[in-house]
């Protein structure tokens, strides 16, 4: 039997041929905002700016500072002095914890109830990044979406970068722009993953632990390292059925605290539990932070402490600079290669390898 010849019909998926969309970008309008991204202030308009409090001055400059082109190095260095005389106004406090504990929550709560009092808050987030795309989320306006509309704040997420624990590179510079800028309260919060801790604490009056219950975190407080340098210890999410867990969590911290030697401000650290949801013990903070204040300025650690702090970042931009003036030498770039091949192929030691490219880098003979 012969099948009669059928007609080919296209396929009804098949894409028909259209028009193309017209132009809705303006050639105009485009050349006018590549023009004004070229014009950038000078040193002293941007220092006019932030003296001024103009929120858009200080971004800028905290943009310049965060560079890493070498040609914007000595712009941000003329900025930032320019700025020390107006700085060292404010009180400056760490907030850490584990990932999980409620620490954007928690800071959207402590920064309402300040700006509340009157007070200016700056909070300066950093945000990890990531090891494979070097990419970061920088979502903590999102999270602060309250905190972000008020007018006496100023929320600046930053990238960790490659910087050991998270701390972003300039986040000492920052501190300083934002007190000339007339905010009185910074808060610094970590990415909380560990090793951040102690970079942030060379840079607050105030370090600030945050914790939860119910997560094997009372057994961590015999340990040492962040329980030795914090000055408080609070229990958030201490609401709803968590409120008796947060209280004995409380205890149990408090009685970890005993074990350790006292501390050279002569302040004795303390424990809490707060809601950041319900706001229930959040002005309990501010006021164990007030009693800090008090007595280290009193006694006059308060002081010396940031003399401390402002030598330590002098040599640790020294120990950055050096680095980086490493890397970015020619002859050591190519060198480099090299000595890592003969390491990987036990041709010669780490040390004997790495020895050698210092030797060449300072000339040596």
């Amino acid at each position: 039997m012969v099948l009669p010849n059928k007609k080919h019909h296209p396929s009804a998926l098949n894409e028909k041929p259209g028009i193309s969309a017209p132009e809705i970008i303006s050639t105009v309008a485009v050349g006018h905002i590549q023009q004004f991204r070229k014009i950038q202030p000078s040193e002293k308009e941007l220092v006019k700016g932030i003296l001024e409090e103009n929120i858009t001055a200080l971004s800028r400059a905290i943009t310049l500072v965060e560079s890493t082109n070498v040609s914007h190095l000595a712009k941000a260095n003329e900025v930032i002095n320019a700025c020390l005389p107006y700085a060292n106004k404010s009180v400056r406090i760490g907030i850490t914890g584990v990932p999980g504990v409620g620490k954007s929550t928690f800071i959207e709560a402590f920064g309402k109830y300040l700006t509340g009092l009157g007070k200016k808050v700056a909070v300066l987030a950093v945000d990890p990044s990531s090891t494979i795309s070097h990419g970061s989320i920088l979502g903590d306006k999102t999270r602060m979406e309250e905190l972000v509309k008020d007018e006496n704040a100023f929320i600046r997420p930053s990238a960790s970068g490659e910087t050991l624990g998270g701390v972003a590179r300039k986040t000492r510079e920052t501190i300083t722009l934002c007190e000339a800028a007339g905010f009185d309260t910074i808060i610094i919060e970590t990415v909380g993953v560990g090793q951040s801790e102690t970079a942030v604490h060379s840079m607050v009056d105030f370090f600030l632990l945050l914790k939860i219950s119910g997560a094997g975190d009372e057994l961590q407080g015999i340990k040492r390292g962040i329980m030795e340098m914090a000055d408080a210890i609070v229990i958030n999410k201490a609401d709803g059925d968590n409120i008796k867990r947060a209280h004995l969590a409380k205890l149990e911290f408090n009685r970890a605290l005993h074990l350790f030697p006292a501390k050279k401000s002569g302040w004795t650290p303390t424990t809490a539990a707060c809601s950041a949801i319900t706001h229930e013990g959040i002005p309990d903070v501010w006021e164990t932070i007030q009693k800090f204040l008090e007595l280290t300025k009193g006694n006059n650690y308060f002081f010396e402490k940031r003399k401390e702090q402002n030598q330590y970042w002098m040599l640790e931009t020294i120990n950055e600079q050096l680095k980086t003036n490493f890397y970015s030498n020619a002859e050591i770039q190519k060198s480099l290669d090299t000595s890592k091949k003969a390491v990987q192929n036990d041709e010669i030691s780490p040390f004997a390898a790495a020895q050698k490219l210092l030797e060449k880098y300072f000339k040596k003979d």
